[in-house]
């Protein structure tokens, strides 16, 4: 077979699995009442989502692996990956499964996490070291050069898994928005894969694209399941996998630019109001509440930011393939 062929081919498997598996794994989820809590201080419209089942990520997550198992060739590139995908996957099942199951709102403790992805990153960087995957190099974009970070690339692959990872998670607060942004940053980086001859790796973003837009029949609102931060860590660690298989760290800035919007906004809000005695710079942190409460319908504010994404994975193009 065309080996062009594969990246769609895998798009089409991956979101047959989850299309196939969705009708069977929802009415399992509200039967043993794994349903979302929604917070008391988000936007009041939110509070009819209260129950809808959540962990949904585990059938994007089954999407993605029988698609990229069945069209790769299992090289050290796609072993990597599916390592940070799944690392990042357990720490976000046993989040969600705490706060769900165990009824305990706040989850894994930060330090539970952040030792979680301490590990994965030293994990993934000495591997990728050792076996030759990775360099101690940083490519800065616009200047086309290389720099050698030595060991502090350790510490450059820990930033990047967990800023990733915590930036899908802040996305991940309305129906679809999440699921359709990381497809189309999949997508993208897709296309960057088949630009650098990584084809395989370019077979998993499709993966995770197809999983995504089958998901989407089941998340677009009105959502009839969440994917928590099962899924969304998942994907965050799909992207962030992804950007140092290719050495694009810094290319993630802006083909993520959705997530570095959404994770700033945070941290601005955050820092006004600590340091400027209460006052807040937005409505509501992450940014799509600010617009909700500015009185955007939800569904607006999430195509809107997928337009915003599609913009920003067009601008990561044209950067590489000017350079």
């Amino acid at each position: 077979m065309n080996i062009l062929l594969m990246p769609p081919l895998a798009a089409i498997l991956a979101a047959a699995v989850v299309l196939v598996c969705g009708p069977f794994f929802i009415p399992q989820l509200h039967k043993l009442k794994f349903g979302q809590s929604i917070r008391a201080e988000g936007p009041q419209s939110h509070q009819k989502k209260t129950g809808t089942p959540t962990m949904g990520g585990i059938i994007i997550v089954l999407g993605i692996v029988a698609a990229t198992v069945f069209c790769t060739h299992m090289d050290m590139d796609i072993i990597l990956a599916l390592f940070i995908m799944l690392g990042y996957f357990v720490i976000g099942f046993i989040d969600d499964y705490i706060k769900v199951v165990l009824k305990r709102n706040l989850g894994l403790r930060a330090w539970q996490k952040l030792l979680g992805q301490i590990i994965i990153a030293v994990a993934v960087t000495y591997i990728g070291i050792y076996n030759d995957i990775l360099s101690t190099k940083l490519w800065l974009p616009f200047l086309d050069v290389e720099i050698n970070l030595h060991l502090f690339y350790y510490v450059l692959v820990l930033l990047v898994l967990v800023g990733t990872t915590n930036a899908v998670n802040l996305t991940d607060g309305l129906d679809g928005l999440a699921s359709g942004t990381v497809a189309i940053a999949a997508f993208f980086y897709g296309l960057i894969c088949l630009y650098f001859n990584k084809f395989d790796l370019a077979i998993f973003c499709f993966s995770c694209m197809g999983a995504l837009l089958g998901f989407l029949r089941f998340n677009i609102n009105p959502a009839k399941i969440f994917m928590g931060d099962t899924g969304s860590l998942a994907l965050g660690g799909i992207l962030a996998a992804v950007a140092i298989l290719t050495h694009t760290e810094l290319l993630l800035i802006i083909i993520g630019g959705i997530f570095v919007i959404e994770a700033l906004s945070v941290i601005i809000q955050v820092l006004s109001y600590r340091y400027r005695h209460g006052k807040r710079v937005f409505l509501m942190s992450p940014i799509h509440h600010h617009f909700e409460l500015k009185g955007w319908p939800e569904t607006t504010v999430v195509r809107r930011f997928w337009i915003a994404e599609g913009i920003f994975g067009i601008l990561a193009l044209m950067i590489l393939l000017l350079e």
